[in-house]
This record gives structure tokens, sequence and C-alpha cells, in this order.
């Protein structure tokens, strides 16, 4: 398959694409676009219709209805793309015995790729060293990593990987965040599912969002947050100040709560003035005003309803 026209063409995209269990919808009328040469992270809470959303853009189970193309070609005949797709889903198994290199030699002989890019892959996700010790000796972060390895067997234009930092220490994420930025960077299209917001916020330009089936949010994932209300963190001096404080901010209009020694006020960046001088004229001195803006969790929990 020739190499897509990134400015042209989306990797994804989905349109009222449907999957209906039974009488259950697995995902309902879903549609979005994943930019071609993005990291975009595909996000939701257990169950909302990721995995199912990604088993069929794989081709291994049909929609109910609606439709999807990867890489400019229906899903309706993936023998057309998914030579240029690489996949890790519910993850890597490889066999316990073998060393991580013969592991990767099995699977390039089995699909028909060069063997030497068996060595190229190790190194590009740190296991040159390790490459003879046997799979069972790996850590969870080092079977991972393998696991994305064999997934760019094929050299991918597309890279789909589900949960790629599930169990993984902060060593093993940011490790992994290393090898998707890289990746990125030279081209190839990382669609990524994970429950880790605080990782896709790094990391992810754009944001696929699903609750029950149906995508609430695709775009840029700044235009998400910046979508959403700022708090201002409002400190007094003396802590014995904050119930008048909070009285204070309540009447002159805004939705205010006492969290740890600090008053969070809900409104726009430019009322701090006036915060400022409302606590003033009340005779309270504030040891620190801030702004502090949503972080993606936060916004995913406001939007899915979701509790932590």
């Amino acid at each position: 398959m020739n190499k897509m026209n990134k400015a042209a063409i989306s990797a994804i995209t989905a349109s009222d694409l449907t999957k209906i269990y039974g009488e259950r919808a697995a995902l309902s009328h879903g549609s979005f676009a994943v930019p071609a040469g993005s990291i975009c992270g595909f996000v939701g809470p257990n169950g909302s219709g990721k995995t199912t959303t990604i088993r069929m853009l794989l081709g291994l189970i049909k929609p109910s209805g609606g439709s999807a193309t990867v890489l400019g070609e229906s899903i309706k005949h993936p023998e057309r793309y998914l030579p240029s797709v690489g996949a890790m889903i519910e993850g890597p198994a490889f066999y316990p015995a073998l060393s991580g290199r013969e592991n990767l030699k099995v699977l390039a002989e089995l699909g028909g790729f060069p063997l030497s890019r068996v060595d190229e892959l190790l190194a590009k996700v740190d296991l040159a060293d390790r490459g003879g010790s046997k799979f069972k000796t790996y850590s969870l972060g080092m079977k991972q990593r393998l696991g994305i390895a064999a997934a760019l067997l094929p050299n991918p234009e597309l890279l789909i990987l589900d949960e790629p930092t599930n169990g993984l220490d902060p060593s093993g994420i940011q490790e992994v965040r290393g090898i998707i930025r890289d990746l990125a960077n030279k081209g190839t299209t990382v669609f990524v599912s994970s429950h880790i917001l605080s990782e896709l916020e790094m990391i992810c330009e754009y944001l696929v969002m699903l609750r029950e089936g149906k995508v609430i949010f695709s775009g840029r994932t700044q235009e998400l947050l910046a979508a959403q209300q700022p708090m201002i963190v409002a400190k007094p001096e003396y802590e014995v100040d904050l119930p008048n404080l909070a009285n204070q901010i309540t009447e002159a209009g805004f939705k205010a709560v006492i969290v740890d020694g600090s008053l969070h006020i809900a409104a726009p960046i430019n009322a701090s003035a006036e915060i400022n001088r409302t606590a003033f004229e009340a005779g309270i001195t504030l040891a620190s005003i801030s702004v502090a803006l949503p972080t993606l969790e936060e916004t995913f929990f406001e939007m899915t309803g979701d509790s932590k």
C-alpha cells in the first residue's frame, strides 16, 4: 500500500459506527476522526465500547451499522489495510520459554517480515541487551515493550495500542510514552486507549471520548480542556478567615468550596482581581491567589459522570 498523503486524509474515520449485542449497543452511532501522523487517545469508562470499536477497526468483528475507514480503506475490506497496521490488544502473548528475540523471529517468519527487523525493533524498544533472555524472565514493562515491538514488525503506518501501560510502574509508563512519541515524530499514527488519563494528557494531541457506547468528544485535547471552567484558588493569610472569605465570595456571585485550607472558586480567569478586591474590602489578606486549569482526568469525570 502506498504511503498516505498525511495532510489529505485521516488515518481513521468512523461515521455512525454501531455494534449491537442482543438489545445492548456496545457502540451507538459513533462518529470520529483520527488525523494521520497524530497521537490520538481513546478514553472512556470500562464497558464504554473502546475494545469493541478497536475490534471493528481491525476487522475482527463486523459492525451492525454505519461505516468506518482505516488508512483510507473501508473496514469492509480489512485485507486492504491490515498489512499497514500494527496492533496490541489485551496484552501481548508470547512463548514463555523462548527469548524475546526468538519470539519476534517466529512472528516475523509467520508474517513474512524481514528478520533484519527483529534486532532493529529490540533496540527501538530498549530491549537490545535483553533480547537473548527468555520471555518468562521479563518484567511486565519489558513484556509490554516486546508487545509493541511485535506490533511494529510490519513497519505500520498506523499503530493501535489497547492499554499499553496497564499495570506498569512509573518508570515503565515513561518508557512506553517515549516509544510512542518517537514513533509519532517519525510519522506513524498512534491510536492509544488508556485509563491513565494523566499520561494521555501528556502525549495526545487529539482525543476520542466514549460514554455508554456513545462518542461524547472527538477533537484536539486542548480544545476540550479550554472549554472547561477554570478554578481560582485563594488562600488567606490566616485559615480562620476561610468561612468569612467563602461567604463574601458567594455573595459576590461565585460558587466556592473550602478545600485543604484554601478556597476553590469556579470563576473565569479574569475574575482574580475582583476576588482579591472582595477579600481586601472584607479585611482579609490573601497569602496567594492562583488559577488552576482542569486536568484531563477532572474533565473526564465531569463529562462522563463517573466517580473517582
